[in-house]
C-alpha cells in the first residue's frame, strides 16, 4: 500500500513536469527554435523523478511523524488545557461562593466580636465595681481608725486639761498640811485594796 501511496504522488508530478516542458517546446518549435532534445530532456526527468521518489521515501515517513507528534502535541496541550479551564472554573464558583457568603460570615464575625465585647466590658465594670468597694472598705477602716486615733488624742487633750485645771483648783484650795493628808489617804487606799 505504501508503494501505490508514492506512486500516487509521483505520477502526478511527472504529468505536470511535462506538461510545462511540452507546452513551451511546442510554442519554441512553431517559432522556428530549434526543436527540444528529448533524450536530454528524457534522462532530465528520470533523474527528477529518482530524486524526488528517494526524497520522499526518506523525508516523507519523517514528515508524517513530525506532524503525527506535533498534531497530539497539540490534541494532548488542548486537553490539558481544557481540564485547566475546568480546574479554573470549579475555583472561580468556590471563590464566587465564598464572596456570596462573605456578608454572612462579616455579620457573624461581627455578631461574635459585639458578644466578646460585651462580655470584656461586663468584666471590667464587675471589676471595677469590686475595686470600688474594696475602695470603700479601705476608706471606711482608715477612717475609723482616724477617727479613733483622733477621738483617743481629744480624749488625752481634754483629760490633760481636766488635769489641769483640777491641779489650778486644787492647788488654790488645798494648802501643805491638807495636801498631806490627801496623799496619805491616796496610799492607804492603794495598799489596803
Amino acid at each position: 500500500m505504501s508503494r501505490w501511496k508514492h506512486a500516487g504522488f509521483i505520477l502526478p508530478l511527472v504529468i505536470a513536469f511535462a506538461a510545462l516542458v511540452v507546452i513551451p517546446a511546442g510554442a519554441m518549435a512553431s517559432e522556428g527554435h530549434a526543436a527540444p532534445r528529448w533524450g536530454d530532456f528524457g534522462w532530465r526527468v528520470l533523474n527528477f523523478v529518482i530524486f524526488a521518489g528517494i526524497l520522499w521515501y526518506f523525508v516523507g515517513g519523517l514528515a508524517k511523524r513530525f506532524f503525527k507528534n506535533r498534531r497530539e502535541g497539540i490534541k494532548n496541550a488542548l486537553d490539558d488545557l481544557d481540564e485547566r479551564r475546568k480546574t479554573a472554573k470549579e475555583q472561580l464558583a468556590s471563590v464566587e461562593t465564598r464572596i456570596a457568603n462573605l456578608n454572612a460570615e462579616r455579620e457573624a464575625i461581627l455578631a461574635e466580636s459585639r458578644q466578646q465585647a460585651e462580655a470584656l466590658k461586663q468584666g471590667i465594670v464587675e471589676e471595677a465595681h469590686r475595686q470600688a468597694a474594696q475602695i470603700v472598705e479601705q476608706a471606711r477602716l482608715t477612717a475609723e481608725n482616724e477617727g479613733r486615733a483622733i477621738f483617743a488624742e481629744v480624749r488625752a487633750s481634754i483629760a490633760d486639761e481636766i488635769v489641769n485645771a483640777a491641779e489650778k483648783a486644787l492647788s488654790s484650795k488645798l494648802n501643805a498640811a491638807e495636801h498631806d493628808k490627801l496623799i496619805a489617804n491616796s496610799l492607804n487606799k492603794v495598799v489596803l485594796h
